[in-house]
């Protein structure tokens, strides 16, 4: 019984990979701008919200719209740096108030909505009360800025002009019409688990 289950295995498994393969594929990801702090020479993204951190004096922000797959591990960072001595030069410090320099991208003509065309990056030194959070940093250089109902950023400086948080599906983010990296990885792993289960099998026949 046994060697009879292990051998119908590579024929199970070769069926998972047909379907694998031509399973159709999932969203590609969600369109929308995302936060990150600069720490000496890079990006991290934001574990908090912008309106839940308070920056100190002498802190580095970016904001990156672009279509991502999720929210850490695949979002596209703000492309460049950003140096607070350059940003915030001939914004002396003053009592009770302090800097924050912000790196603001729009991404690229593929990340964005529809016809529309991106602006291009900027920089922007916001000048806050000491106790002001990172939404007020962006509120005092970026407005317009538009908000969902539960508080998330949708536009900045007016851009893009509607959705938030667009899902987006594959094939009208993708480049090619072939199967989708994880479903090469998963069809590579049925067949590996294929053809290790029919060494197997035949190894128990001897």
């Amino acid at each position: 019984m046994r060697c009879r289950s292990l051998a119908a295995l590579p024929a199970a498994a070769a069926a998972l990979l047909l379907l694998a393969v031509a399973a159709p594929a999932h969203a590609a990801g969600y369109r929308y701008w995302s936060y990150w702090l600069r720490s000496g020479s890079s990006w991290t993204y934001a574990q908090t919200g912008p309106a839940m951190h308070i920056p100190a004096d002498g802190s580095v922000e970016g904001w990156r719209f672009a279509v991502s797959e999720d929210a850490a591990a695949t979002a596209a960072q703000p492309r460049g740096t950003a140096d607070f001595a350059r940003v915030c030069a001939g914004h002396p410090a003053a009592p009770g108030r302090k800097r924050v320099a912000l790196l603001i991208d729009p991404g690229t003509a593929a990340d964005a909505p529809g016809s529309a065309t991106p602006p291009s990056p900027r920089t922007a030194c916001a000048q806050i009360p000491a106790s002001a959070s990172s939404a007020d940093a962006l509120a005092a250089v970026a407005k317009p800025l538009r908000y969902n109902s539960a508080g998330i950023v949708c536009a900045i400086t007016g851009y893009p002009a509607t959705g938030c948080g667009d899902e987006i599906s594959a094939t009208s983010h993708s480049s090619h019409d072939g199967p989708s990296v994880g479903l090469i990885a998963g069809g590579a792993a049925i067949a590996a688990l294929a053809v290790a289960a029919t060494w197997q099998s035949r190894r128990r026949r001897r």
